[in-house]
């Protein structure tokens, strides 16, 4: 679960504040960009997430940490015409 303030979530669980598309968000300490991604409930394709000035490859989701304070963005490919 995503919330909007950072610290402790409503069991005690230490949280984190990242910046997500210049919106604060809170994720439980520890929290991967993968998971990051399954709670914003973005697809499998057609994704970027860039930590910071760093585009993180899909396959390294999982093992890519997000720290306090962290800047994020996250883009969505468009299909049209």
């Amino acid at each position: 679960m995503i919330s909007n303030t950072a610290g402790t979530d409503s069991a005690g669980a230490a949280t984190l504040s990242v910046q997500v598309n210049g919106e604060p968000r809170a994720l439980p300490t520890g929290s991967s960009v993968a998971d990051l991604a399954a709670a914003l409930g973005l697809p499998d394709t057609g994704v970027a997430i860039a930590v910071g000035d760093d585009v993180i490859p899909a396959g390294r989701w999982a093992a890519t940490a997000l720290v306090d304070g962290a800047e994020v963005d996250v883009l969505t490919a468009v299909q049209g015409g």
